[in-house]
């Protein structure tokens, strides 16, 4: 292993250890991942929900779990189950767009402001 070799591996494990001083960058990064992180929470529960329902109106549809269930005829509640979890499953991604939307015009100020202030140092 030559020198560099060497400087650039103990500089790395340096740094590890080093408190890293944050920056304003740093604060804009924070600041979007607050703006997106709930609206896609959102999206991938919501979207996972609407895919079980699916899902179970589809079990229903194709199997005999509706009878073990007790249900006579399960093909007409399976249908519907499975219509109302695809109707979920899309409108998951107009209601995520607009939840993205009303929580970026709730931090653009200071989105704006935050990098403007990066643009001119």
């Amino acid at each position: 292993m030559n020198r560099n070799d060497k400087e650039f591996i103990v500089q790395k494990i340096r740094t590890q250890y080093t408190e890293k001083e944050n920056t304003q960058l740093d604060a804009l990064k924070k600041l979007d991942a607050k703006v997106k992180k709930p609206a896609n929470v959102f999206a991938y529960v919501f979207g996972s929900i609407a895919a079980i329902i699916m899902g179970s109106g589809m079990s229903l549809v194709m199997t005999d779990i509706g009878e073990t269930l007790g249900f006579s005829e399960p093909m007409i509640p399976g249908i519907i189950i499975g219509i109302i979890g695809m109707l979920m499953a899309i409108i998951n991604y107009p209601v995520y767009k607009k939840f993205l939307a009303s929580r970026r015009k709730k931090y653009a100020k200071e989105i704006i402001a935050l990098s403007d202030n990066i643009m001119k140092n």
